[in-house]
């Protein structure tokens, strides 16, 4: 079973840093580092760290009334990939995955500045290749909307082409650094990549040298249509947000199965569900501290979180007790969209209940109780085919990791579906994948 540590601090639930043991800062390296090391020392493959180019909607939505959104956590955070860098030099086996959006960087910028991580890292680096779903992010980039989400994804598909032929540039080899003869590097070894597409013209070649292991992994997030057809060309690793076992098995067989499409084994790439977790010793202390979470939201600070998806339309305007409306198509994620609609047809849920249990889940399924008890429901869907393994969401920062790694680790080993020690160097070979082979000439 593969772990992944999802980071969105200061807490994947947005009143989690209100909690007595939270830490609530955003900002501080040393607290980000702590708890990756307690990770690292629960043997997770990798850390995810989530990203956008904007603060959330919460903010924007509320106007001159910023009052109203005063309670909005994440708002600010350190740019990731700078995040990664240092990580890099003070950790030693995990993963370390940053979020890149396509739809507002250049392939050269992305190209690069991973290639770089992975050589400060000695082969732990991964890119989790998104095209955004916050719209305040165009409102940065001199846009007043996202491209159209097809666009966006046809984009996205093109941008990850040119990416990868600038990390296969050069063979592992290429440097000879030749004191007698003068030969810095051998040109047989290098490939000028003179792309030319619709979205992009990169010459090439990239100015860092080939990646420790092969090419830095690649993750992928979207669960759309186009979202499941780009990972199943491009990804190492999807995360995903299925919130029953039948849901999971039908969307692992599907990935993998567009992967063969491509030549790809369907081993190539590995499917991780997100999976929120409040843990107690007892079923009752665990209910009692998701209670006491629940209880600490307000409508300002919830609403926003279905708005980004409610396709332009201001929930605010209907009654907040009564059910969800008609939505027009989401230019922000088609997915997800869809998922908080069927989710408020099949409980019944009027529009307050159905925000407050979007911004507990983030869209991901929820589990509340024993360690034991996420052991039972992590062995069963590992067992049923219906993941390679789970990005867990960490409520707030740091003692649910500390619990996770000191409660719901030993139980996995103990049962032989998890490790008891790193298996290799690289983030590649932690997770069971090869190095890509250089291509021909």
């Amino acid at each position: 079973m593969k772990l992944a540590a999802f980071f969105n601090p200061p807490g994947s639930h947005v009143a989690g840093w209100r909690m007595p043991d939270a830490v609530p800062t955003d900002l501080e390296f040393d607290e980000y580092l702590d708890v990756v090391r307690e990770a690292e020392r629960g043997l997770f493959d990798m850390v995810f760290f989530q990203d956008s180019a904007a603060v959330p909607p919460a903010i924007t939505l509320a106007g001159k009334d910023t009052e109203a959104a005063a309670g909005a956590a994440r708002t600010v955070r350190i740019e990731p990939m700078t995040l990664l860098a240092a990580l890099a030099v003070t950790t030693t086996h995990i993963g370390l995955v940053a979020t890149g959006t396509t739809s507002y960087n250049e392939p050269y910028h992305i190209a690069r500045r991973f290639a770089s991580i992975d050589h400060l890292s000695k082969g732990r680096a991964g890119w989790n290749l998104v095209t955004s779903q916050n719209e305040d992010e165009a409102q940065n980039f001199g846009r007043d909307a996202h491209l159209d989400h097809a666009l966006r994804y046809e984009r996205a598909a093109e941008f990850h082409d040119v990416v990868v032929g600038l990390w296969e540039g050069w063979d592992h080899d290429a440097f000879i650094r030749d004191k007698a003869s003068g030969r810095y590097f051998d040109p047989s070894k290098l490939r000028i990549l003179n792309h030319v597409g619709k979205h992009f013209r990169v010459r090439g070649p990239l100015n860092v040298a080939r990646s420790p292991q092969g090419r830095p992994i690649i993750a992928q997030a979207g669960s759309s249509e186009p979202g499941k057809e780009l990972a199943a060309r491009t990804a190492d690793v999807t995360f995903t947000a299925q919130t029953s076992l039948a849901e999971a098995q039908a969307f692992r067989a599907d990935v993998r199965e567009r992967a063969m499409r491509y030549g790809r084994s369907p081993d190539d790439i590995k499917i991780m569900p997100g999976l929120n977790y409040v843990l107690a010793e007892t079923e009752s202390d665990a209910r009692a501290l998701y209670e006491h979470l629940l209880s600490m939201m307000t409508d300002e600070v919830v609403m926003p979180s279905i708005m980004r998806l409610s396709g332009g339309l201001d929930l605010r305007q209907f009654p907040l007790d009564g059910p969800l409306p008609e939505l027009p198509q989401s230019n922000a994620a088609h997915a997800r969209q869809k998922m908080l609609v069927e989710l408020a047809r099949r409980e019944n849920l009027s529009i307050r209940q159905l925000a407050r249990r979007y911004a507990t889940s983030n869209g991901h399924n929820v589990f509340v109780g024993t360690p034991k008890g996420l052991a039972d429901m992590m062995e069963a869907w590992f067992q049923a085919g219906a993941a390679d393994g789970f990005v867990m969401l960490s409520p707030y920062y740091p003692t649910p990791m500390r619990n996770f790694v000191r409660w719901v680790v030993p139980e996995l080993q103990r049962r032989g579906i998890y490790r008891t020690a790193y298996e290799g160097r690289t983030l590649r070979e932690n997770l069971g994948l090869v190095s890509p082979a250089p291509p021909l000439r």
